[in-house]
């Protein structure tokens, strides 16, 4: 064994927000990754379409950079806590973390959970404390509560040492002194080079490579990412696939791509060793997970437990009137094949075939996490149905348990009651709370996951759109008893047709609606919110009626409020328990599970009378 001192391989921490891939931009461009006239876009790590859109990353991605001769392995990892699982495998390719903490907001929710992860692998770590040039910045006292996070997580000696870098990425710039203004990434990337131990490995011994990540290419197939931990990996050559939680399957196959990571971009190579991070293909079947041996000596090494997925919902066949007219994929086989290939890629994620041939269970680590995969799948033209995010329960010992959120929110001083009256209906309970700079609260809360949905937009209504909130998961604790989850009802179409100015008039005196003039309905097809916990019925479709003693326009004109847009993720927030939400290439449509309305009302006296 040996270290392998040409190389470091690092993963860039952080909560969502706190400037991960704005950091990892300019370390391309001053690692000259980049020519120096060449035209790159910002976050160029962000390369997914929706990635950009939300501005935020939502996979882990591998690229590298030289500094003084010396190749570092950079993890660009995401930052929101349901797609933990994605940071929770990408640390096992890598020796230490730089922690990025914002230094006004200093560490959140998601901060404490990468960390404790760093940490129970012994990973070294790098404090950086981004963003020092906001106006509001308290660079040292950001630090300095990292520090106390770090001592609270139990950190050895050496990590506790961690040195600290004051930086803002989107400038380039770095310092060690917070009053001393830096002029590039220098002082960065000595920490990195110094402070960061070089992999250890003996590139003599048989090929041992953990599989940490998975992608997929139509020309090669799937493509297997790991650090080699032992030996070395050529083309050609035939290998053994064994899992650590599966020891009595083991698999041969052969490499047939071999490719390394330089900058942005993926070199095809004849033969990598120990310590670095690698790309192969020819592999069908490879998982995360797995390890890549010698035919001869199929060992597999460890790999980290995931955490267990805390939300389910149901995705269905379109049912619906307007089923199969907008989109390119809409049997069962084409859904159900759809979600098993998600599960080649996404750890996290959990898909169960239900007693209905076109229905199936999806299981995944809170509201953003499924989200995301319901706007992809209908990017690529799926059309489907899908429930109300639900928790998973746990039964133990005849107990019933539920999954629980450690919830961090900061907001101005003035509407903090709002905030402390509904965590008291969604059966929050207060850990912590202390005054924050600018007339600001801070408070911590354990609530269940379930009081968390539908709540964001409450929150930011409530706090005038100035409050930040940020949730992980924290364990599960005894079930805390009914929360209701929504105080508004819906306005339900009551006849289908096209909806018109003078039926959408009548009926916003109900409540808000969602839809326009021209807009295809449906009986069954929620129109509109209503104020009152309780479901109305409205016939948008009513034309005024035409007499010889009056005129279609003899009126005064109508006037409609603007109807109010709901994005997918404010869709499922606002989704009750009979509703469902249609999911197609170009809508999206709120609907009863039971469209009939006499159908409706017999089973609700059914429900009643029982």
């Amino acid at each position: 064994m040996k270290e392998i001192g040409n190389i470091r391989n690092i993963a860039i921490v952080a909560h969502v927000d706190h400037g991960k891939t704005t950091l990892v931009d300019c370390m391309l461009h001053q690692g000259g990754a980049f020519r120096a006239n060449q035209n790159v876009a910002e976050r160029v790590m962000d390369n997914n379409d929706l990635e950009r859109e939300k501005g935020i990353t939502i996979l882990a991605k591998n690229t590298s950079i030289y500094w003084n001769d010396i190749k570092i392995n950079i993890v660009d990892t995401p930052g929101h806590a349901d797609f933990s699982g994605e940071v929770e495998r990408v640390l096992k390719m890598v020796n230490g973390v730089l922690l990025l903490v914002d230094s006004f907001e200093g560490p959140m929710p998601q901060t404490r959970f990468v960390l404790q992860k760093a940490l129970e692998m012994n990973h070294q770590v790098i404090i950086v404390v981004n963003k020092i040039d906001r106006p509001d910045a308290r660079p040292l006292d950001a630090a300095l509560e990292t520090l106390e996070l770090l001592e609270e997580l139990h950190a050895g000696e050496d990590q506790l040492n961690a040195p600290i870098i004051y930086c803002s990425a989107r400038s380039g710039i770095s310092t060690t002194d917070p009053d001393q203004s830096g002029s590039d990434l220098t002082p960065l990337f000595e920490a990195i080079v110094n402070h960061i131990p070089p992999p250890v490995a003996d590139q003599e011994d048989s090929l041992q490579l953990l599989v940490s990540s998975v992608d997929y290419n139509d020309y090669v197939g799937r493509i297997g990412i790991g650090r080699v931990d032992r030996g070395e990996i050529r083309v050609g050559q035939t290998v053994s696939i064994v899992n650590y939680h599966d020891p009595e399957r083991v698999v041969k196959g052969k490499i047939n791509n071999l490719f390394a990571i330089e900058g942005l971009k993926r070199v095809p190579v004849e033969c990598t060793r120990a310590g670095d991070i690698v790309c192969f293909s020819g592999i069908e079947g490879i998982n995360i997970g797995d390890t890549v041996c010698q035919v001869e000596r199929p060992e597999a090494l460890p790999f980290v437990k995931v955490g267990e997925p805390t939300v389910e919902m149901t995705f269905s066949v379109n049912d619906s009137p307007f089923a199969g007219t907008e989109g390119d994929f809409v049997t069962s086989r084409q859904l159900r094949e759809r979600l098993y290939k998600e599960l080649l890629k996404d750890v996290s994620l959990r898909v169960f075939d239900t007693d209905s041939t076109d229905s199936f269970r999806v299981l995944g680590r809170g509201e953003m996490h499924l989200s995301i995969l319901i706007e992809n799948m209908r990017r690529e033209g799926y059309e489907f149905s899908v429930s109300p995010p639900k928790a998973l329960y746990k039964e133990i010992d005849g107990v019933l348990y539920e999954p629980m959120e450690r919830l961090h929110v900061d907001v101005p001083e003035e509407y903090f009651h709002h905030v402390m009256e509904k965590m008291g209906e969604r059966k929050g309970m207060l850990l912590s709370m202390e005054p924050s700079i600018g007339g600001r609260m801070k408070a911590e809360y354990m609530i269940p996951s379930r009081g968390l949905f539908g709540y964001r937009n409450d929150f930011l209504t409530d706090t005038r759109g100035e409050g930040i909130m940020g949730s992980v998961f924290a364990e599960y604790q005894e079930f805390k008893g009914k929360i209701n989850k929504r105080e508004s009802g819906s306005l339900v179409a009551w006849e289908s047709g096209v909806a018109v100015t003078y039926g959408l008039f009548n009926a916003q005196e109900r409540g808000q609606l969602f839809i326009e003039p021209g807009t295809k309905v449906y009986e069954g097809m929620i129109v509109g919110i209503n104020p009152k916990n309780d479901e109305v019925s409205v016939n948008v479709c009513k034309k005024k009626q035409v007499s010889n003693m009056r005129a279609s326009g003899s009126d005064e004109a109508l006037r409609l409020s603007p109807p109010r847009r709901l994005s997918l993720e404010q869709c499922l927030e606002f989704l009750d328990d009979d509703e469902l939400l249609e999911v197609t290439p170009k809508s999206l449509r709120l609907r009863k599970k039971v469209l009939s309305r006499t159908e409706r009302l017999r089973i609700a006296s059914k429900q009643k009378n029982s």
